[in-house]
């Protein structure tokens, strides 16, 4: 599957298992009850719509079943970006940037590593040009 949609309860659950892969059942609705206290017929039916999103898998072991990620958190995290990119900015990437630099609590070091972040995304630009 490429680049999955998944909501926010649903990234609750898929943190525990991309954070402790792999994972039983009941660790998952451990886990997320102390955090969220979200109930375990609610985690079970999460990890039951993430099974036919195709964005886990899970094998039988003895009375339990053990769930791993098919889909890494970099791929869900890429496709969260684009969306939000799409519906809040239209696309333009430029604005949230600045947005995100703006309003955000950043270290002399943080802007450094931004300032050199930006300083290879131009000469990288500039070669492709070339």
């Amino acid at each position: 599957m490429r680049n999955p949609s998944i909501s926010d309860a649903e990234w609750e659950v898929m943190n525990v298992i991309w954070d402790r892969n792999p994972v039983t059942a009941s660790e998952v609705v451990d886990a997320l009850s102390e955090q969220s206290g979200r109930s375990p017929r609610t985690v079970k039916t999460m990890l039951n719509r993430l099974l036919k999103k195709g964005i886990l898998t899970h094998e039988v072991e003895g009375k339990r079943y053990l769930y791993r990620p098919l889909v890494s958190r970099e791929a869900c995290v890429e496709r969260a970006s684009e969306s939000f990119l799409s519906r809040v900015f239209h696309g333009d990437e430029a604005p949230m940037i600045a947005r995100l630099v703006r309003d955000a609590d950043l270290s002399e070091s943080d802007i450094e590593r931004l300032r050199r972040a930006l300083e290879e995304k131009a000469r990288r630009d500039a070669e492709g040009d070339a």
